[in-house]
């Protein structure tokens, strides 16, 4: 008899191409868009990227079969496909975190829908606590690399070759042409856009000052609740990743006061502007490398 882990595992790709194939049907309403290539997934305060998306159509998570509906705040929970740009990009207007209850592979699933999609590059956006004292609050920060401290893994349980190999390389897990893509686009804006290493933790209550100082001594540059299951997915199914995160707040020890929730919206909201300026930027370059 087969365990609970190993049912999900197999039952993962079926569900995910179904889900895809919901998409297509959606999409069949507005044919001339074809089929994103790129993704966007929105993290918290920073969904307002997808209503820049032109003759875009707007599909909410529940209408989606097998898709996680995302319960926190400031996340709207829809997928918006429509152009930037003549690109046609796919955008998640908020995620689902595993402090909402769901498991690492679950929250990593729309990751596997988007891929059976056939989407090949996944930009990746977060609201993360500021450890480096290099960073101000507002800052966007191109993440080279992470640390996974949520204590599991997406991948756990039997593999399925469908997506990929059992024993993916992390080495390289975000794309190295795609940050200087990013770096470039920065540079042209007069953006001042920083590097550094995320370290993911389960949340959701935020860090105490000597988790900080901890995760400073083991080289974490910003600390937040997402985005790595995501990122071990999209690279067990071979697709290239670039993930920015907006240091909404910088973390707890460095700054007076409590770190909430209302601050991180207030931060995502008024780095709009640069934000989607710099999205807008970097896509078709991101586009560019896939031809």
């Amino acid at each position: 008899m087969k365990s609970h882990d190993e049912h999900i595992a197999m039952d993962e790709f079926p569900h995910a191409e179904f889900a895809a194939q919901a998409i297509r049907n959606f999409l069949s309403h507005k044919p001339h868009l074809g089929i994103p290539s790129v993704a966007v997934v929105l993290g918290s305060g920073l969904g307002a990227f997808a209503d820049e998306l032109k003759d875009s159509i707007g599909i909410p998570y529940a209408d989606i079969p097998n898709f996680p509906r995302s319960t926190a705040l400031g996340h709207a929970g829809r997928l918006v496909i429509g152009t930037l740009g003549g690109l046609t990009v796919a955008a998640m207007q908020g995620r689902v975190h595993q402090y909402e209850g769901y498991t690492a592979r679950e929250s990593a699933f729309p990751i596997r829908v988007l891929a059976r999609l056939g989407v090949t590059s996944v930009v990746l956006t977060n609201a993360a606590g500021g450890i480096n004292s290099a960073y101000a609050q507002g800052a966007l920060v191109v993440l080279s690399d992470h640390i996974n401290l949520q204590g599991s893994n997406p991948l756990l349980g039997p593999n399925d070759d469908r997506f990929g190999p059992c024993f993916p390389g992390m080495s390289h897990a975000y794309n190295v042409r795609y940050r200087e893509i990013a770096q470039q686009a920065a540079r042209e804006l007069g953006i001042d856009l920083k590097e550094g290493v995320y370290a993911a933790l389960s949340g959701p209550s935020y860090e105490t000052p000597a988790e900080i100082r901890y995760l400073r001594t083991i080289g974490a540059d910003l600390v937040g609740m997402s985005t790595v299951p995501e990122v071990i997915v999209a690279r067990h199914m071979g697709l290239d990743v670039l993930a920015i995160s907006c240091v909404t707040n910088m973390a707890a020890g460095l700054s007076s006061g409590e770190i909430n929730h209302q601050e991180v919206l207030e931060t995502g909201e008024r780095v709009r502007g640069t934000f989607l300026a710099l999205l807008a930027a970097i896509l078709p370059g991101i586009a560019a490398e896939k031809k």
